[in-house]
């Protein structure tokens, strides 16, 4: 056996050795895998070895579609089968909320190049005759759904990485993971010690137990799944004896999916008592078994399949396929860097893996070899749980998940498992208020406000919700008079030590502020890719405040730590420091009354210390509401303080409280882009505009200096723009397709409605050279053409005089 290696995969499914491949794929030879037992030995053995593209985030779908396209590629390589059967496949809709659904993934699909269509019933009946279409409204077919062989296809991978010059070490069980002072690891095994630069945990089954080895939770949790293969079908039989094989179907309200099994039919289910498994860990001497068969937990499930497959009621039972495989609490997988561990990996949680391993390795290799990926990863980075993630949060969350799997998705949807979990001090306060909660990153964030005797839930929908008319109060509110909101919702960062400036001169793109002032600012990864979006303020010479995305706390510190100086220090102090934002006409009268501090000479940008009744507070001078506006800062023991100062004088100016779907509304009179939407890992400054604020002027070789200049030289060849769109009672959420002359030449990447304004607004790319002016294009909301007109000037203030007055 090897005893020293550049990477050490510990498992040996199908996602380790993609990982295993994809490294040599890139260059890296110098790797190994290690497994416990046989390869295939989890999860993997026992998977029904489906595969489909649809999935909600669209970079995901497109990892599943390079996963799809890539097993010829490994049939080609290896001279092994994987066993392909590219039947396409069949999403049924029975209501219209679910059609919905698919018109809307339907248009996202146009500009991602996949070729899905919307089917009717009787097109769906000629597809899939197996199928029941009463009470069917249509579906979505997919020409590139299939199944596969799983043993097959993981040998597949694993002689392409032995091809490539990767080692695979089985019937090795690891023991302990230890890191030297380095970074690097020992890998302490069953056969000896392996000494890794880096290690990856693809551990599957065991990545919670491989995780505790180096003292990492890692949030997943196993499920139990059972799937049924049925003696011979007559009409699967007619098919295949004329040369034909049946297609896949899913059928969300069965919460099951079919396909053919040789003369007979294959059929899963993720029925709604189902069970988690293995609670307080996976048995070591777990492997090639399958659990007891459980009828009763799919009884109704099954009865179900009979009335919308017919078929299934003729045949047999042949097999049951019990087994358990892994959810992350979001049903995504869980990869990348660790965040706070040095070269310790993540490729776990990866509940698809015959759909989406293909992609997590492509990434993974891509981040490990060349330090980043070519698209932005955040909804599987492993970054996007902090700390504060518990097994008692996981495992509601992997089960509402799990009964969730065929739910329809909504765009404003808040599920409920596992929640109040983390609340500021205001959370009783705005709950006395009428609260509608939403969260974001484990925390209860207010959505909106609604009036006494209205209901304290949104309806989730792809259309205007009932949260509508409570948002328009809110707006209005801000803009004629004065809005409050609490500030938990940004990440913030203290940034000290008198290396501090250089520091952020080096990692910010932005110019870093003199004292008392403030400045906005891209972050660029080395690649010139937007990995953040951030406020700088200057406190004094040697300490700094940062805010960006709360959401993004561990994704930004992981990257703060991998390129910090000696001489900074960095705390996270989200959860620390808190407060509240004051915007609209009157927040300046509310402000001065509440400190005896004359703030009239307080300029746009200005950051000052303020004792803000008895509360010393940071407070800027600046409002993501576009309107004249502060940001309140505080520690966390005197919040409420604060409150009781600035609600108690905001009364006599009619103060009122404002939540995110307001404060959404508010950002897009200004064309205000937020982060993950308009400002991601997929996009560039110069294609948002963020690129105004880079300082080519600073002499400092800041981090993707050298290809935001090789842009600024060249050009981008989209634009970010903002559309006022003809909509009806449904407003673009964001990939909506924008049409021009017949084709599809841009996407959209937010949108909603202003309710200052009364139009419906959308935010999106289109090609540089067409972005002008009033240019008519279409943009397609829910498989339907929506006018459009491209516009510049904003909604509101559009001088910027009272925001900056």
């Amino acid at each position: 056996m090897k005893t020293t290696t550049r990477v050490a995969i510990i498992g040996g499914g199908v996602v380790g050795c993609s990982v295993l491949y994809h490294l040599t794929k890139l260059g890296w030879s110098d790797v190994m895998l290690i497994e416990r037992s046989e390869l295939t030995s989890g999860s993997t053995w026992h998977a029904a070895g489906g595969f489909h593209t649809l999935n909600g985030d669209t970079n995901m779908a497109a990892l599943q579609g390079y996963t799809i396209k890539l097993y010829k590629e490994l049939e080609a390589i290896t001279g092994m089968s994987c066993g392909l059967h590219h039947v396409g496949g069949v999403t049924l809709a029975e209501t219209q909320e679910r059609f919905d659904m698919l018109k809307a993934e339907r248009a996202k699909h146009r500009f991602m190049g996949l070729e899905t269509e919307i089917v009717s019933p009787e097109e769906i009946k000629k597809i899939a005759p197996v199928t029941n279409i009463d009470g069917i409204i249509g579906g979505l077919y997919d020409p590139l759904d299939g199944h596969l062989d799983p043993s097959g296809t993981t040998h597949a991978y694993a002689k392409a990485a032995r091809l490539g010059g990767a080692t695979i070490e089985t019937h090795c069980k690891v023991i302990e993971t230890n890191q030297r002072p380095d970074g690097s690891w020992d890998v302490v095994t069953e056969k000896g010690t392996i000494h890794a630069e880096h290690i990856v945990n693809a551990g599957g089954l065991w990545a919670r137990e491989v995780g505790a080895m180096a003292g990492i939770y890692f949030p997943l949790h196993p499920m139990e799944h059972q799937y049924i293969v049925t003696d011979e079908v007559p009409l699967i039989k007619e098919i295949v004896e004329a040369g034909g094989e049946h297609p896949h179907v899913m059928d969300p309200a069965g919460e099951s999916y079919l396909r053919q099994e040789g003369r007979g039919l294959c059929i899963g289910f993720y029925e709604q008592p189902c069970r988690p498994w293995a609670v307080d860990g996976t048995p070591w001497n777990f492997g090639h078994e399958l659990l007891p068969d459980d009828f009763d937990k799919i009884e109704d499930s099954i009865d179900f399949a009979y009335k919308r497959f017919p078929a299934l009621a003729e045949a047999g039972v042949k097999s049951v396929i019990h087994g358990p495989f892994t959810f992350a609490p979001d049903g995504n997988p869980l990869v990348g860097p660790v965040p706070g561990v040095r070269n310790y990996w993540s490729a776990c949680a990866v509940m698809a893996g015959f759909s989406q391993g293909g992609g997590v390795g492509l990434m993974l290799a891509q981040w490990m070899v060349d330090g980043e990926c070519e698209r932005d990863t955040a909804a599987m980075d492993v970054a996007r749980y902090g700390d504060w993630i518990t097994p008692g949060y996981t495992r509601p969350k992997v089960v509402e998940n799990y009964q969730k799997r065929f739910s329809i998705s909504y765009p404003n949807e808040e599920l409920p498992a596992a929640r109040p979990f983390r609340t500021t001090p205001m959370y009783d306060i705005f709950d006395e208020m009428g609260a509608v909660w939403g969260h974001q990153y484990g925390m209860e964030v207010p959505n909106y406000f609604a009036a006494e005797g209205q209901a304290r839930f949104e309806t989730p929908s792809f259309r205007r919700s009932n949260a509508f008319e409570a948002t328009a109060r809110e707006v209005k509110a801000v803009r004629e008079g004065i809005g409050i909101n609490e500030i938990h919702n940004f990440g913030k960062y203290r940034i000290t030590g008198s290396g501090a400036r250089a520091w952020l001169d080096r990692i910010m793109a932005g110019r870093v502020p003199q004292q008392g002032r403030l400045s906005l600012t891209p972050m660029l990864s080395p690649k010139g890719r937007l990995i953040g979006d951030f406020t700088i303020s200057c406190l004094s010479e040697g300490e700094f405040q940062l805010t960006a995305s709360y959401g993004a706390q561990a994704y930004h510190m992981r990257w703060f730590l991998q390129n910090l100086d000696a001489n900074v220090s960095i705390e996270n102090v989200s959860d620390q420091v808190n407060g509240f934002q004051i915007a609209g006409p009157k927040a300046a009268a509310v402000l001065q009354a509440c400190t005896r501090t004359d703030i009239s000479d307080m300029r746009f940008l200005d950051v000052r210390r303020l004792t803000v009744g008895m509360v010393d507070c940071v407070v800027q001078r600046v409002s993501y509401t576009g309107d004249l506006g502060y940001e309140i800062y505080c520690d966390l023991p005197s919040q409420r303080a604060l409150w009781t100062t600035l609600w108690s004088e905001g009364q006599s100016h009619g103060m009122k409280p404002f939540g995110m779907r307001a404060m959404m509304s508010l950002r897009l009179d200004k064309f205000f882009g937020s982060w993950l939407s308009e400002f991601s890992p997929d996009y560039t400054a110069a294609e948002t505009g963020l690129d105004r604020f880079i300082s080519f002027k600073k002499s400092v070789e800041f981090i993707g200096r050298s290809a935001a200049e090789a842009e600024r030289e060249t050009g981008a060849e989209r634009k970010l723009c903002a559309f006022e769109v003809d909509a009806e009672d449904a407003d673009v959420v964001a990939y909506e397709p924008i049409w021009l002359d017949g084709d599809v030449v841009g996407f959209c990447t937010s949108g909603g409605y202003s309710h200052f304004a009364q139009k419906s607004i959308a935010l999106g790319f289109v090609p540089v050279e067409r972005a002008t002016e009033g240019l008519e294009v279409e943009i397609e909301i829910l498989g339907k053409k929506q006018r459009a007109r491209l516009i510049t000037e904003p909604l509101f203030d559009a001088d910027g005089a009272r925001m900056r007055g």
